[in-house]
């Protein structure tokens, strides 16, 4: 993932911080517990496209 790229995408729910996972290839809105895919190197930034995930401890 281009580090310019994450500095400027946001979060289409909050218009929060995301972070890179990786691991799963995914943006991360922890605020949300949201999940977004990152597809053939594009971030998909739909709500209905990502995935809940387990708020972190």
């Amino acid at each position: 993932m281009d580090k310019k790229l994450l500095d400027i995408l946001a979060c289409p729910v909050c218009k929060g911080e995301l972070k890179y996972d990786r691991e799963n290839n995914e943006l991360i809105c922890e605020k949300d517990h949201l999940a977004f895919p990152i597809r053939d190197d594009i971030p998909v930034m739909l709500e209905s496209e990502a995935r809940t995930i387990e708020p972190s401890k």
